[in-house]
């Protein structure tokens, strides 16, 4: 069985406040975009001399690290708790960047656990889907249904908006990612939480036009001030034409958001990671 785990961009991110358990509760939208890695998992054949129920094949743009840190083998592992699954191989090519903001770990994570449902008709519920999908990471749940949610508590909260997809159809997305990798844990550590008067749910119902002055990545100040050349490229999509640009997540990957299909010469320029992607 083979599927293609999505990508997702950030409309908006506030960190509202810090919690007892030393993780941030905070309001975004996710939305998904049509940026995708490719996952295959096959049960293994008999005869298979392995005494490994889980074998891994990694392979395009990836990190290394130990095959049972990967999220993909964690979630097997996960359900293999508490199912009695067959031996699968699990093949993984990754296209989306890593540790950009675009959630491409979490999202190969919870494509797995649906496909293990699917394959072995294991009979799971979204929501039952979404609890083990929290076990892997705060934004794994919203990869169940890879559907545009307004976001809460430390992201696992989802309220679909409906009206998203609309308002976004037929706009070109723009997406741009230098060599620099932000781990979640640098990007916390300069924040200084605060509730914002206008939440992101409200700004994202307005018009596109509107979202500059008032959609913020509370995650852009100290994560720019540190990488120089990410405030540059947010600039350039302005300056060329982009109707709204942001960093996606905790970065750092770049976004612009287009009402008609832009040149790319200037992006080529950059030679950087780019996609230009019809919404």
């Amino acid at each position: 069985m083979k599927t293609y785990p999505c990508a997702k961009i950030n409309l908006g991110l506030n960190v509202v406040e810090r919690r007892a358990d030393g993780y941030h509760n905070i309001e975004t939208v996710f939305y998904p975009i049509p940026v995708f890695d490719q996952l295959e998992i096959k049960e293994q054949t008999e005869g298979n001399d392995s005494n490994d129920s889980c074998l891994f094949h990694l392979s395009g743009n990836s990190l290394d690290c130990d095959k049972e840190k990967n999220i993909v083998v964690k979630a097997y592992r996960i359900l293999e708790k508490e199912y009695r699954l067959p031996p699968v191989t699990i093949g993984l090519t990754k296209e989306i960047p890593s540790e950009a903001g675009l959630g491409g770990g979490s999202s190969d994570g919870s494509y797995t656990l649906k496909m293990l449902n699917n394959m072995f008709q294991l009979g799971l519920s979204d929501e039952q889907l979404e609890e083990y999908a929290m076990k892997l990471g705060a934004d794994c749940p919203f990869f169940i249904k890879s559907k545009a949610s307004f976001a809460t508590g430390i992201g696992e909260k989802l309220q679909e908006i409906e009206s998203m997809e609309h308002l976004l159809k037929d706009h070109w997305l723009v997406l741009l990612k230098p060599e620099i990798s932000i781990s979640t844990k640098e990007a916390y550590a300069n924040i200084l939480p605060q509730k914002n008067t206008r939440n992101c749910l409200e700004i994202v119902k307005r018009p596109i036009e509107e979202w500059r002055d008032a959609l913020t990545n509370d995650f852009e100040r100290p994560v720019f001030d540190k990488h120089p050349i990410l405030a540059y490229i947010k600039q350039l999509l302005y300056n060329n034409g982009a109707v709204y640009a942001q960093m996606s997540g905790s970065g750092s990957a770049i976004f612009g958001i287009f009402k008609e299909k832009p040149k790319t010469r200037w992006i080529d320029e950059l030679k950087i990671y780019n996609n230009v992607i019809k919404l």
